[in-house]
């Protein structure tokens, strides 16, 4: 009888790894290539606003991170650098700088939702007509599916 409820747990375990696993490495795995240097050089030329993403934000830690430059124009925002890999991940305008998942979460009603993050790598978002990047402060990156805050940086 132990040796079943052992084994069960064992192998309900294993699936469990597994699932997670799956979870984490799909999108890296089915990720399109980013956009090269020079598509995102010239993309954020004449941008109205530059920051950084940082890894030293309350919110990030060891699988949600970004690092790099971005870029804000009013069509686009361009991010020259990484994130850390994972699903469904958001690029949000907000109003005011945050830098964990309950500061976001208390202005999310509030923020604008750009678009989505398929590469890990760079960056180009569209930014919607009718989108008043300067009426906004910061821009981050969300994972949607499990409210996860990856990274954010404020550009005024």
């Amino acid at each position: 009888m132990i040796r079943w409820i052992v084994l069960s747990v064992t192998h309900l375990g294993t699936l469990f790894v597994g699932f997670a696993l799956g979870i984490y490495l799909l999108p890296i795995l089915t990720a399109p290539e980013g956009p090269d240097e020079a598509t995102l050089a010239a993309t954020a030329e004449g941008a109205l606003f530059t920051a950084s993403f940082t890894r030293d934000l309350a919110g990030s830690d060891l699988l949600h991170w970004g690092e790099g430059q971005v870029s804000i124009t009013p069509q686009s925002i361009v991010h020259e650098g990484r994130l850390s890999p994972g699903p469904d991940y958001k690029v949000y305008l907000v109003t005011e700088f945050v830098e964990d998942e309950e500061q976001f979460l208390r202005l999310k009603a509030d923020s604008h939702m750009i678009g989505d993050v398929k590469t890990f790598d760079g960056f180009i978002v569209s930014v919607p007509e009718g989108v008043d990047v300067t009426a906004y402060t910061t821009v981050l990156v969300w994972c949607e599916s499990f409210d996860e805050f990856i990274t954010a940086a404020q550009y005024r």
